[in-house]
């Protein structure tokens, strides 16, 4: 079964932008998946630990026929490719991290994965490239994206210049 699928995509060591467009690039030769469009870069503060550098965020439309858990562990994989190495700490440094948000319709809660992504209504790194790119989503179990939006400020949140980093 094909099935859209959006990906939430972050870093913030090792080159974050470098590491974000290198993410959307292997998003894109992923087996059984197509990417359909990615959102404009954006950086904003760690939700975690302060002393750690920006983060720099975007997400990606998906089309593919794996399913929810076989994604997952793609994703993975390519996390440590980038040199991530999961040490159990939550919200620290990475240099790359992906997120399944959303997978079709499907809402799930299992030990490896939930859906949509836990965080994902109340994350405005999240939202608003999310919105960039899919505006009229309904979220499952959470309802139209515009009104989540209306909850969360950008405040924090800046669009990364493509052309001073480019």
């Amino acid at each position: 079964m094909l099935a859209r699928a959006y990906i939430g995509i972050g870093s913030n060591l090792a080159a974050p932008i470098a590491q974000v467009r290198a993410a959307i690039e292997a998003l894109g030769q992923l087996n059984q998946s197509q990417l359909i469009k990615a959102s404009p870069l954006y950086r904003n503060p760690p939700m975690g630990p302060a002393d750690q550098p920006d983060y720099v965020n975007a997400v990606a439309a998906l089309d593919t026929t794996l399913e929810p858990l076989a994604l997952l562990s793609a994703l993975q994989a390519l996390e440590a490719d980038a040199g991530r190495q999961r040490n159990g700490q939550r919200w620290g440094p990475r240099p790359l991290d992906l997120d399944i948000l959303l997978y079709a319709d499907i809402t799930m809660t299992s030990a490896q994965l939930t859906l949509p992504h836990p965080g994902l209504p109340s994350r405005a790194f999240v939202l608003y490239p999310l919105a960039d790119i899919h505006p009229e989503l309904d979220v499952p179990g959470h309802g139209p994206l515009a009104s989540l939006l209306a909850q969360v400020s950008a405040e924090d949140l800046a669009l990364v210049d493509e052309e001073a980093h480019g």
